[in-house]
């Protein structure tokens, strides 16, 4: 007796599934169609909550970051391999049931029959378990503690980063709207000023960033924001290279130094030869900021300091940074999120 499984691996290169008879059908984000299928997949899965949960956002979580989709039709016989492949590939399985499921079969979202069971595990890549458990221990090392029910940030075979070039000009486009809001303070300096020394930032600006350098008086919201992005240029900075250590986020960057090395970077020639530092240094470090980002929000709440002297808007730039650059949720860079 065979049963389909509809199987969805956050991996850009899963091993294939060799324990079946036939080969599997298979798309990846190639194909236009995919990202739809697994809008629509969320869709359901939200239908079958009345409120969001921590397993919930993770079966959501885990769909928004798919790459590769497999259908396939499984024989009794072949539960245990489909399991130890599940696990491998990093797959959520979906049953003819309208259940989802863990690789072993145990049902994390269903529409009431079968019920959800309490040993169903979400799926993470051992990198990325590793990773969270690096940075919670270095952080009882300082004096602070993140719950463990946050989960691991992105693990290697799950990540779609952004190229160095592109980069290298999102870098220089945030010292252009930074260099404009510390300008506004005493002599502003216009979008022709700040091209004739950061052109290739000015190029990439966004249409709010551009917004914002054209407007004779911003308010003062929108005009704070963007001068803290210099501490996002000074985490692109380091992931491009260009400074040698990323310090605790619990002071702010020496502002001057950061426009200093985008202007000396600004020429096409510079920006074709980027390049990024090593992909488990940046997860490294993505997955200490979310970790500190929750503390920061945590501290908030409970209306007190945060730890470990955190700065909140140093930690806020550079997970903003690092997200877009890690491509969460496949964001533009005004649209990017920071979720804890």
């Amino acid at each position: 007796m065979s049963l389909l499984i509809n199987a969805y691996s956050t991996l850009a290169s899963p091993p294939e599934p060799r324990f079946l008879r036939e080969p599997p059908a298979r798309r990846d984000r190639s194909d236009p169609e995919l990202v739809p299928h697994l809008q629509g997949f969320v869709g359901y899965v939200l239908g079958t909550v009345e409120g969001m949960d921590a397993r919930t956002f993770g079966v959501l979580r885990h769909l928004q970051r798919v790459q590769t989709h497999y259908s396939f039709e499984v024989e009794d016989q072949d539960f245990d391999a489909l399991a130890a492949w599940g696990e491998a590939a990093n797959v959520l399985c979906f049953l003819p049931d309208g259940s989802v499921r863990d690789a072993a079969g145990n049902v994390l979202a269903s529409q009431g029959d079968p019920a959800v069971e309490a040993d169903a595990a979400l799926p993470y890549p051992p990198d990325a378990r590793e990773r969270k458990a690096r940075s919670e221990a270095e952080l009882e090392r300082l004096g602070a503690q993140s719950p463990a029910h946050l989960p691991p940030v992105l693990g290697a075979g799950e990540v779609r980063l952004r190229t160095p070039e592109e980069t290298m000009r999102r870098m220089l486009a945030l010292c252009a709207v930074a260099v404009r809001a510390e300008s506004l303070s005493s002599e502003p300096l216009s979008l022709q000023d700040i091209a004739t020394r950061l052109g290739a930032g000015v190029a990439a600006l966004t249409p709010a960033e551009r917004d914002f350098i054209e407007r004779d008086a911003p308010d003062e919201e929108t005009w704070a924001n963007h001068g803290w992005r210099y501490e996002s240029a000074a985490l692109l900075q380091w992931a491009l290279g260009l400074s040698e250590a990323l310090p605790p986020p619990t002071a702010i960057c020496d502002a001057g130094q950061i426009a200093r090395i985008a202007i000396d970077h600004a020429d096409e020639a510079r920006i074709a030869q980027a390049s990024l530092r090593p992909l488990p240094e940046l997860l490294d470090a993505l997955d200490g900021l979310y970790r500190r980002h929750w503390l920061v929000r945590q501290a908030r709440l409970d209306e007190r300091e945060p730890p470990i002297g955190l700065h909140p808007s140093v930690v806020y730039e550079r997970h903003y940074a690092l997200n877009w650059l890690l491509r969460f949720d496949e964001q533009d860079w005004d649209e990017v999120g920071t979720p804890t």
